[in-house]
């Protein structure tokens, strides 16, 4: 199911826009300022609509704010444009424009194409190298200079939610929720023996670095 986030201060068309993803197979959620889809835009989303005119800074701005940490297709939802606000928006970091009043249709059928693009070049770069270190998401291994290291499950899982999200900071509570599940027993204490195995197994070659300590905040994975 891929989760989508429709951002505008006006109901109707969240609403709108809402039933009609759901409708649609789609997860959605949904923000009615430019200070909510920032804080409910770290949520591994496929996709991302974003007003131009919020009711507390410009889509412009959020934007460039949600490149950070995100890396999905974002599309602006305008009234108008220019080419110069076309350019301001593509160079900001949006990949697409739909101007109001538009085709409902049309929409989904822009948000369909852009989620499959996306995906397939995803697809393509199944292998990532962080230093020594070379993991391979399809195969789910990783390896330093060409020899394999050994790891749980549950460790995997860790690494791979952090370096698919590098430089992104992950809390104890969000990475237990993200990998054990929310309805899973126990308590997110036991992220941190986890990341002390992997620690463990990474320093083995000298890689234990890219797993980075944000003192009261949680840990983020480091080229």
């Amino acid at each position: 199911m891929y989760k989508i986030l429709v951002a505008d201060d006006e109901k109707d068309v969240v609403s709108l826009l809402k039933d009609y993803f759901e409708i649609n197979g789609y997860l959605v959620i949904t923000a009615y300022s430019g200070a909510e889809a920032i804080e409910k835009a770290a949520q591994n989303l496929d996709i991302i609509l974003l007003d131009v005119n919020m009711p507390d800074g410009d889509g412009l701005t959020v934007c460039q704010k949600l490149r950070d940490y995100v890396s999905c297709p974002i599309v602006f939802l305008t009234a108008r444009i220019e080419d110069s606000d076309k350019i301001s928006g593509f160079s900001s970091g949006g990949d697409d424009y739909i101007i109001k009043p538009f085709s409902i249709d049309e929409l989904g059928a822009r948000v369909a194409a852009h989620i499959r693009r996306d995906h397939r070049i995803k697809s393509q770069a199944n292998v990532r190298f962080f230093g020594g270190l070379t993991i391979d998401y399809t195969a789910k291994t990783i390896s330093a200079e060409g020899k394999a290291i050994e790891l749980a499950k549950k460790e995997y899982q860790i690494i791979e939610l952090l370096s698919l999200n590098c430089g992104q900071v992950y809390d104890k509570e969000r990475i237990y929720e993200k990998i054990w599940g929310y309805d899973a027993e126990g308590d997110s204490s036991v992220i941190t023996e986890h990341i002390r195995r992997i620690r463990a197994k990474l320093s083995k070659c000298g890689e234990e670095y890219h797993i980075e300590t944000v003192w009261g905040m949680g840990y983020k994975w480091v080229k």
